[in-house]
Parts: structure tokens; sequence; C-alpha cells
């Protein structure tokens, strides 16, 4: 069978379908876009009072009065809301006429933000989107502001074609980086909308290079929590106990050891591994043969820094099926500028667990909180609070239809054929919907490619690969109509 990603016809709808993306996004995205941007919407997990001070609600209502502004017939806009949870915001689009029955597609993406963190360069800050070149950038944009402006953007593109797409539902919730802790709660208000989808896309993940359309195969889980260590109940001058009183830092030290190698960096917990299927191995081969140097070259390595690894496949698999973990909060140590000679009572330290998918994270949880707790030294008192969890996921077998929809899409939007990698980070939301809909076809895609730095300074989004994910989505759409 000849692929679309080639036939002429579907070469020059394609073509067709991304200039009116290209002008779509110039006239009716930016300036909303950027206007997002603005607007501090933490997460819970970062801002307990998130409802009082409003931004979320900000931003709610924000992309809820774009959404209602489209020329898309049929169109309906509601925000959910639960007291004491965020809000969900839903978008219902019609099939077009002819394309009633085939099923209903599933667009997410969400509008909770990370911390601004320090770090950004002259001239940019978190909340004050400035474009550089092709390059906006402001927290949140790629990470995942655009993402509900890319499905309405790719819906409207279809119908000013002509096109057909299935019904469709935009789901755009705003608890994800807390770990979607809020998302099932609505899940089961809607679960009547939502219907039985034959088609997911999220445009929550990343991109290896900003070249072509790169599809995500896995996402990792996580498990996180908080190592508390108290050795005394106040603090004393340092000299009077050193030698005598335990440094807490220390036996924070010696119990980081129980679970990583500090030498290799590789997590000591059994229960935190998984047996990595040969289909993933082969695809990180291919993959990491493919990209060579450029899989890690995207970090900002300080100085002679270098990587764990020198491997491109084994790069691959280590950010995608294999655990890691990071150090990610400390509270208890002063900043060194208003360091006094004090033994410090007590340090708590946040760790984060990057689990792979498969790996079942409860028994992962339970696993790790016995051993940090386990024969503590000194008799120190040490405990550990586990957060909520979030398992990873592993997409389901590609039908062919897609498979040649994603190269055809991929080539209207930048030229080249799509690629597949896995992913280290997590969408809790994945595998929810991966365990409810498990015929359900999956694109997972995104904007995040080398040095955009979700979470860190200086987030950026590429908009030639935004225009290149929308451009994609529009033809995976038509494709799912008539497959």
């Amino acid at each position: 069978m000849t692929s679309t990603a080639t036939d002429g016809n579907g070469r020059e709808r394609g073509a067709a379908l991304h200039a009116t993306v290209e002008e779509l996004w110039a006239v009716d995205v930016m300036e909303p876009l950027s206007e997002f941007l603005r607007i501090p919407d933490l997460s819970p997990a970062f801002d307990a009072e998130w409802e009082a001070h409003g931004h979320i609600a900000a931003a709610v209502d924000l992309i809820t009065d774009w959404c209602r502004a489209r020329p898309i017939l049929g169109l309906t806009v509601r925000v959910l809301e639960i007291e004491g949870r965020t809000p969900v915001v839903v978008c219902e689009i019609p099939a077009t006429p002819g394309a009633e029955d085939a099923g209903t597609v599933l667009l997410y993406g969400h509008l909770d933000k990370q911390p601004e963190m320090t770090g950004w360069r002259d001239g940019l800050s978190a909340w004050a989107p400035v474009l550089d070149g092709e390059r906006l950038y402001g927290r949140g944009g790629a990470d995942d502001g655009y993402s509900v402006f890319a499905a309405l953007t790719a819906i409207t593109a279809v119908r000013e074609h002509g096109g057909a797409h299935a019904r469709c539902v935009v789901l755009i919730e705003a608890s994800e980086e807390s770990g979607s802790p809020d998302l099932p709660a609505h899940l089961a208000e809607i679960d009547d909308v939502l219907g039985t989808p034959s088609l997911v896309v999220c445009l929550d993940s990343g991109a290896a290079s900003y070249d072509r359309l790169w599809v995500t195969t896995s996402l990792r889980g996580l498990v996180s929590g908080r190592l508390r260590v108290q050795v005394l109940t106040e603090g004393v001058h340092s000299g009077a106990a050193g030698g005598v009183v335990p440094s807490a830092f220390a036996i924070v030290r010696e119990l980081l050891d129980r679970v990583q190698d500090p030498r290799t960096g590789d997590v000591l917990v059994p229960e935190m591994h998984v047996d990595i299927p040969p289909a993933r191995v082969a695809e990180a081969r291919t993959t990491g043969a493919e990209l060579g140097a450029d899989v890690a070259s995207g970090f900002p390595f300080a100085g002679s820094t270098r990587p764990l690894t020198d491997d491109p496949a084994e790069q691959l698999l280590a950010t995608t099926w294999r655990p890691a973990l990071e150090v990610i909060g400390l509270d208890g140590l002063p900043a060194t500028a208003d360091a006094g000679n004090v033994a410090r009572p007590e340090l708590t330290v946040s760790l984060s667990f990057r689990i792979p998918p498969r790996c079942d994270p409860a028994a992962a949880g339970d696993a790790l909180r016995k051993v940090l707790e386990a024969d503590p030294p000194w008799d120190a008192s040490v405990s550990f609070e586990l957060e909520p969890l979030a398992a990873g996921w592993d997409a389901p077998p590609e039908a062919p239809w897609l498979t040649r929809a994603l190269d055809a899409g991929s080539v209207a939007g930048f030229g080249l054929d799509a690629r597949h990698f896995g992913e280290g980070g997590s969408i809790p939301f994945m595998a929810m919907l991966g365990e409810q809909f498990p015929d359900a076809q999956f694109v997972v895609t995104g904007v995040l490619g080398p040095a955009s730095n979700a979470h860190g300074p200086n987030e950026f989004l590429d908009l030639p690969t935004a225009r290149g994910v929308t451009t994609a989505v529009a033809v995976v759409l038509e494709a799912h109509a008539s497959r």
C-alpha cells in the first residue's frame, strides 16, 4: 500500500492544511497565547491558595473566551467545577456530516504551570512573554498552554478545507503538574461525554528534534515523597556538638546510598525495575543511531560535566525504561550567606523517583519506604512520607492507518516522516486512559524539544514545531474519520 506521506494528492492536501494552520496561528493564536504566559497559574502542589489567588480562574477565563470565539459550528464550551478541586475545560465538537459513525476523538492538554524557577537569562522571565525569532519564551507555553490552541486550530483547519472529522472532545485540566489529583473526580462526572474514544491525542509530550513529528511510545511513572531525619529537638553550637551528635546531613547521605548508587546513579530498589520489552530496546537502538550525540546535547552541561553514558541507545533507555532519582528539594539548611555554626537538628529532602512503564507504583513506593525507614543510623528519627503516586504508560500497538497518517501529518507539517521514541516524563492521564480504554489508538506528542526546558528557566515554545504539530493533528483527524 502506498503511504499517504508520499502520495501526491496527500502532499497537496497536507500543504494546504499547513498553510491554513500557519495563518490561523498568526492571526488567532499568538496574542492570546502570549497573554496566557503572563498568568502565574501555578499548579496546586506549588500554590496551596490557588483558589484565593485566582490565577487558575484567570487562565480558564482566557482560554474559554478564546474557545467560544472559534468559528466551529456546534462547538460547546463549559467549565467543570467541583468544590475544592481545580476546574476542567471541556469543548465538544460534533462530527462533520458523514462522519457521525467514526467514533470519538479525545484531545488532551493542561493549563496549570510549574513555579518560575531562578536562572532566567537577561531579558527573560517566567511571566513576561518574549518572542525571540521563532521562539516564544515564558512559563507554560510549551508545557502545556499551546495545547488547546493547537487542538481547536487543527479542527478549524480541517473544516475550512471541507474535510471530515469524528466527534471531538477537547479536555484541558488544571492539576497535571501536581499529578492530576483532581482529574478522576471530573472524569466520573463526564463519563457520558467521553463515551469510548477510539482515538486519544495528547499534546503534552516532547520531541527529540525540531525537524519532524515525534510520537511518544512510553512514559515513566512517578514515586515521590519527603524523607525526614531528626537528631535534635533544636539546633546547637556545632563546635560543642561535633563528634558527639550525629550529623543529620550524614544520615541523609547514608540513607540515599541505600536507594541509589552514588557513583553510577543506578536506583537500588528492585521493585522499581522492569524487564524492558525487546521492541522498546530495538526502538531505542534505531532512534539512538539516528540521533547520535543529539540525544544528550540539548542539556546545558556545566564545564566539563559529561553524561552518565555516552551510548545514545543507552541514554534513551535510561530516560524511558529505567528508574531514576533526583533530590528536588531540601528543608533545614539555610542559604550559605545565612549559615551559622549550628548543628542542624533536622533535615527534610524531597525525593522524586521516575519509574518505568509496567512498574507498579504502589509496590515501588512501599518498598522504598521500608528501605529508608529500616534500622535508622544512630537510632535517629527517620520517616518517609509518600506523595500521590503515578503509573507509567506503554503505548498499544499502532494501527496501520495511524502509522500512515502520522507520516503524512509529519510530512505536511515538517517535510519529514514521523519518528517514535520513549519519554522520561510523566503524564498521569495517559495511564488512566490506557487502563480505561484499552482498545483506543493513542497519539502522544508535543513540542518539548532540546533545550526547551520545561519546568526550568528559559522555557520556550518553538513556534514552527507548534504549527507543525497542529498540522499533523489535522491530518490525523481526517485519516481517523475515513479509516
